[in-house]
């Protein structure tokens, strides 16, 4: 049975606003002596295990107009299927990559970029492995509460079929908004859709 809370109630949300940047991205913003670089700016730190990739995307709108002030932030294991938590795999992941990247899009194009690794399978809670993916968080001004969505990798069509979190999608249509394009070697593109008819399935998590 839930019980009434009534005292560390949940705070109401609101758009991220237009200084979103300045909080979480500030080198970005052009104000710089707070940190080297921006948090979550460079994944790799050193020599990394794994296939080297890079992601870029955009968010779009309805009309397919690139939102020129969002904020990305991915999670992904690294080419073993760790994340880099010493509770989850007690210092087992590769200690060169952190797992987490944050990138704000172009202010021009709206274009965002990630240098990362190709992550591995990890597994899902009744033992199977979910196919290789990464995890989007994006926020923009307009957007009150933060949206989630993946982003799997078109080189894995029998660990797709078979991913636990894509058969549940029951507009199997769909799946495709969920599948990155590959515009060259090493290179995968993703276009996050917020509305219309390509509209990218978000996650209520």
């Amino acid at each position: 049975m839930v019980q009434p809370l009534d005292h560390l109630k949940e705070s109401p949300s609101q758009t991220a606003g237009p200084y979103v940047h300045i909080g979480c991205t500030p080198n970005f913003s052009g104000i710089t002596g707070v940190y080297p670089q921006d948090l979550g700016h460079e994944m790799i730190t050193g020599e990394v295990s794994g296939t080297p990739i890079r992601i870029t995307g955009r968010v779009l709108d309805g009309t397919g107009t690139p939102l020129r002030d969002a904020m990305i932030e991915i999670w992904q294991p690294d080419a073993a299927g760790l994340f880099n938590s010493p509770a989850e795999t007690r210092g087992r992941a590769d200690p060169n990559f952190t797992s987490w990247g944050r990138a704000a899009s172009d202010m021009v194009t709206g274009e965002f970029a990630f240098d990362t690794v190709k992550p591995g399978a990890v597994p899902y809670v009744d033992g199977r492995l979910q196919a290789p993916h990464v995890t989007l968080w994006i926020v923009a001004r307009g957007i009150n509460l933060g949206l989630h969505t993946r982003m799997y990798f078109p080189d894995e069509d029998a660990a797709n079929a078979a991913d636990p979190i894509l058969t549940r999608i029951e507009h199997q249509n769909r799946v495709r908004t969920l599948i990155a394009e590959t515009p060259g070697k090493g290179h995968y593109h993703f276009d996050i859709h917020l509305q219309g008819p390509t509209e990218t399935v978000f996650f209520d998590i």
